[in-house]
């Protein structure tokens, strides 16, 4: 990175696909550079041994990043049998060994135990903080680390191809927290070997995809403002997978219907002509409230025919908690543009 950039004001989300062996907190500052951006942030951080999706916020889309950081995640990684490894990745070094080598049969076999709310150890080189410190820091200067085991929802974990009898391929759908390296190690402990993995790509944050994903080479060789904004995805993006529980939920009175939470591309985007407070604002607070406020209106009317969703209701009171914390913030922020948003939209004080 060289030179100093105008800041500009610029808000939306960069869909990066991180590269192997770059942290999340480089990739981060190197998208910031390139846009001039003056705020950023991101969706979830990866380890620098890890590829994929890492969702970037520039200006007002970092205040909708707890949304993507809440958000189910997707992954594809590569579990090598026969050593335990200090850092439970490729990079530390070797701590147990074994002969033993688990058929696709006892894969399949054993999958079901990691399948919903479990509980999982963190890895000891780790961002966990343990008594104001990082677990990483403790770990590379040889201390012991014991962290507490913490519940995980795994939806999804699937065997999806074996190179040799060494190496095994799934894909895991996850909630927040969830550490796949935890997962790998857990999991051939339970098939009677040891194992680490040897490479993890993200496919999913939330609402963004590896098919959106951009590369940092592609965003450098754009160069310029003006076409790096061709690949930015507007701040409002972040708001399309909450709660995404509604098609995921396993309610019968859902199988054959959509998302009741979904509003179409088009009355997004008459929401965000509506609302904006100027030409390339998608996502300033007054955009947000009103989107949510949708969502929120087609949920309250959803519950009228199906009372027991229990699913889309923890949905609904998360959109509404955050849609007051917005407000609050454009409160203190400008009380006029509030009063005006709150009169607009129909909302109690």
């Amino acid at each position: 990175m060289s030179g100093r950039r105008p800041k500009q004001k610029i808000d939306g989300w960069v869909v990066l696909d991180k590269p192997l062996g770059m942290g999340s907190t480089k990739a981060v500052g190197r998208v910031r550079w390139l846009f001039g951006a003056e705020k950023a942030g991101h969706g979830g951080t990866l380890d620098p041994l890890a590829t994929g999706v890492l969702p970037i916020a520039l200006g007002e889309a970092t205040k909708t990043v707890p949304f993507v950081m809440d958000g189910r995640k997707e992954y594809r990684f590569t579990l090598c049998f026969g050593e335990a490894r200090a850092t439970e990745d490729g990079e530390g070094e070797v701590t147990a060994t074994s002969d033993a080598r688990p058929t696709d049969e006892a894969i399949r076999a054993a999958l079901g135990r990691f399948i919903g709310e479990v509980e999982q150890v963190p890895p000891a080189f780790s961002a966990i903080k343990v008594d104001g410190q990082r677990s990483y820091d403790l770990a590379r200067k040889g201390e012991r680390v014991d962290l507490k085991p913490r519940r995980v929802t795994i939806e999804r974990l699937e065997l999806t191809g074996r190179h040799d009898r060494d190496h095994a391929d799934f894909v895991v759908d996850c909630g927040k927290g969830t550490y796949i390296r935890s997962l790998g190690r857990d999991l051939a402990q339970a098939l009677g070997t040891v194992g680490y993995l040897s490479a993890l790509r993200r496919t999913a944050a939330g609402p963004f995809r590896e098919a959106a994903a951009i590369s940092l080479p592609k965003l450098e060789a754009l160069g310029h403002i003006p076409p790096l904004l061709g690949a930015l995805a507007p701040v409002a993006t972040a708001l399309d997978d909450i709660p995404a529980l509604a098609s995921r939920c396993a309610c019968s009175t859902f199988n054959s219907m959509e998302n009741p939470m979904s509003i179409t591309a088009a009355r997004k985007a008459e929401l965000i002509k509506s609302y904006a407070q100027g030409n390339a604002d998608t996502g300033s607070p007054e955009v947000q409230v009103a989107i949510l406020s949708e969502r929120i209106a087609n949920l309250t009317e959803h519950f009228k025919g199906h009372a027991k969703d229990h699913h889309s209701r923890r949905g609904l009171l998360k959109m509404v908690g955050q849609r007051r914390r917005l407000l609050d913030y454009l409160k203190v922020k400008d009380n006029k543009r509030y009063d005006t948003l709150i009169e607009r939209l129909g909302l109690r004080r």
